[in-house]
């Protein structure tokens, strides 16, 4: 398979040279379709290494490829083959789903039918579709966080970068988006990069783990490779991402939300 993402001797420091090292010589390969999914807790350098793929920072060493272009070199047109989920919610409360989207989808350059059916399109998507005229103002925090992911599949990217999409969601908001990640794979043959610090999400989600731990990429493999890779004693639970994590760092690392 062709690789979508490349990323090549990738650190990160802010306020060079004295300043906090968030990524420290990253290399990493996503393929074209699959779904990566970065583990780690906060602070780990998930956000960090997601804003560099999206072009919004530069790295301090290294570079980036994404869809063959290079994050330092030809930003406008990785912005143009991705979508971004932020954690942070971007939206306007004081207008309506529909209003929102039709508002971004305009920045991404839709207009007219293609605007039209990519609204309605995300609506249904996202389970909006019977709210969409309501004020944002009004969603509760689940619903805001499905609208924020349907910003980012407006313009129907071919990779999608998603920042802990599911943080603090109700069971029914997490499925929505979880499933939808699943069908954008299936369906479209969408490159995903998302990060969490939910590990059984990570393992329901993820073709393959990337486990970051204090800006460094401890280990990349299937689930169930890098479970192979943990020796059970006979007194322990058998393996799990919880175990291989705990292996590899020393720490523990929350499970999914309840």
């Amino acid at each position: 398979m062709t690789a979508m993402i490349s990323l090549c001797g990738v650190s990160k420091r802010y306020n060079p040279p004295h300043g906090p090292l968030a990524l420290d010589e990253v290399s990493l390969e996503v393929e074209e379709g699959e779904i990566l999914g970065l583990l780690g807790p906060n602070g780990a350098g998930k956000t960090t290494l997601i804003e560099i793929l999206a072009g919004l920072f530069p790295p301090t060493e290294g570079d980036a490829l994404v869809g063959g272009h290079s994050v330092l070199r030809e930003p406008m047109a990785v912005k143009r083959l991705i979508g971004v989920v932020p954690q942070e919610m971007a939206l306007y409360l004081q207008r309506s789903a529909r209003q929102n989207l039709r508002y971004f989808g305009q920045l991404y350059g839709l207009s007219g039918r293609e605007l039209d059916m990519a609204v309605e399109g995300v609506l249904a998507a996202v389970g909006l579709g019977e709210r969409a005229n309501e004020r944002v103002a009004r969603y509760s925090h689940g619903l805001r966080r499905r609208l924020n992911v349907g910003l980012g599949l407006l313009h129907s990217p071919r990779i999608l970068l998603l920042d802990e999409p599911t943080v603090g969601l109700d069971p029914e908001s997490r499925r929505r988006i979880l499933d939808l990640v699943i069908s954008l794979k299936r369906q479209r043959g969408t490159t995903v990069v998302f990060a969490t610090h939910y590990i059984e999400e990570a393992q329901e989600l993820a073709d393959r783990v990337a486990i970051i731990h204090r800006g460094r990429v401890l280990a990349v493999g299937r689930p169930t490779d890098l479970m192979r890779g943990i020796e059970p004693e006979e007194t322990v639970q058998p393996p799990s991402l919880e175990s291989v994590f705990l292996h590899l760092t020393g720490e523990t690392l929350g499970t999914e939300q309840k």
